[in-house]
């Protein structure tokens, strides 16, 4: 006989806070793409060539405009790993939109600086923006599949580039007509509307790391994820290559431009240098990212590495046009072929519930090298001069790259 109490009981909902309308992986990617590159760009237009000029109307000098242009690099430098950690512990949603109060906040600060001083303290706190961004997003583009990791890297990473192709760009239109600090507050304004889509992201992103940390005392978790981060050969050699690219990149960004003009370059040429180089990248990750799918991240890290090696040489040769720019295409191609390989193999060897702080220590050997690779070349061009530089940077890769090819495709 039918319990007519059954009929009185309230029907459950169709989907409980566990049980969300699940979101299809390419629509989430798309959601943390667009997020980002609107965040991207807002905070590039308050990089180059803004902050700089802003810096100089507080009466900075030479020194003080490299220290402020640099010091928002070391917030990631530190916090990265533990930023990516805590994202494993408590989901990466609320990271995400933590850093995006960062992004819409802290430009707004900016109207109340009087001092270079004061300067260097704001763009400390504001550097927390990208060190949250930078390794939870990255988490989570890679373990919203096991699938074509590779390749998903390669297509987030546009809207990265975007922003740094279109930030500069909107910042000195801006500035035809605007005060620096008014700029600012534009930044803020654009930074809000990166919040909307990460709005849409369900709130179990992470889930399968969360879950793991879960089970653990946050003490227990930070123990095991440092020891996870830094034993685990992945980590390093994905950093070791990272780092040697931005070695060279941003090298290339802090002395090419002097070097182009001593050998006949003038400044339009070197300015399409680096247009050139963003370019090639932009347009060749979604076309070369599956590669590190297809071939294994190792082979194609390899094969990227020698390009960078190949570029140094060519840079050497900069009095030809034809060179110069293809030196530009060359890092270009080298750069959309590591960075999604990189993380790739990060993501496929890390630990289970060490996602965040594996990529978030990989962070760190990347803003390290930015720091340190300007540094030990303008120390080299000192002694040595531009050509013996590059040649001597080309030759230490090229070796690694001999060393790392025959362990990886020979050995095996």
């Amino acid at each position: 006989m039918i319990n007519q109490s059954e009929f009185n009981k309230p029907s459950p909902p169709i989907f409980s806070k566990e049980q969300t309308i699940p979101l299809p992986a390419n629509f989430q990617l798309l959601l943390l793409t667009l997020a980002d590159f609107i965040a991207r760009t807002a905070y590039q237009m308050g990089k180059t060539p803004l902050l700089p000029i802003y810096a100089a109307t507080l009466g900075a000098d030479e020194i003080y405009l490299g220290f402020i242009a640099s010091v928002s690099t070391m917030t990631g430098l530190v916090f990265k790993p533990l930023i990516g950690l805590l994202s494993d512990r408590h989901g990466r949603k609320v990271w995400l939109l933590i850093g995006t109060l960062f992004f819409i906040g802290i430009p707004f600060v900016y109207r109340f600086v009087t001092t270079p001083e004061q300067l260097v303290a704001i763009r400390l706190i504001h550097g927390f923006a990208t060190a949250i961004y930078g390794p939870v997003s990255m988490a989570l583009v890679v373990e919203l599949s096991a699938e074509n990791r590779s390749a998903r890297v390669g297509l987030f990473s546009l809207g990265r580039t975007g922003g740094y192709i279109l930030g500069p760009a909107l910042a000195g239109i801006l500035l035809l007509t605007m005060a620096p600090v008014e700029i600012f507050t534009i930044i803020g304004l654009l930074s809000f509307f990166s919040l909307l889509p990460l709005l849409l992201l369900p709130e179990n992103l992470g889930g399968r790391d969360r879950l793991l940390a879960k089970q653990t005392s946050f003490w227990g978790q930070l123990k095991q994820g440092v020891s996870v981060a830094t034993m685990t050969p992945a980590v390093w050699l994905a950093g070791s290559f990272e780092a040697v690219n931005n070695m060279v990149t941003y090298t290339a960004k802090a002395f090419l431009p002097i070097y182009a003009l001593s050998v006949g370059r003038n400044a339009l040429e070197a300015g399409l240098f680096f247009t050139v180089q963003q370019g090639v990248t932009m347009a060749a990750k979604p076309s070369l990212s599956w590669m590190g799918d297809r071939f294994g991240p190792l082979r194609v890290i390899s094969v990227a590495a020698l390009g960078l090696a190949l570029a140094l040489f060519m840079l050497t040769f900069s009095a030809n046009f034809a060179v110069f720019f293809g030196a530009a295409m060359l890092l270009g191609l080298a750069e959309a072929l590591i960075i999604p390989a990189s993380t790739a193999l990060v993501a496929d060897q890390i630990h289970a519930g060490s996602t965040g702080v594996g990529i978030g220590f990989l962070g760190t050997l990347q803003n390290g090298s930015k720091i340190i690779g300007p540094i030990m070349a303008g120390f080299l061009i000192a002694f040595a001069g531009y050509e013996v530089t590059f040649q001597a940077m080309g030759s230490l890769i090229l070796i690694g790259c001999a060393i790392f090819t025959w362990s990886v495709w020979i050995r095996r």
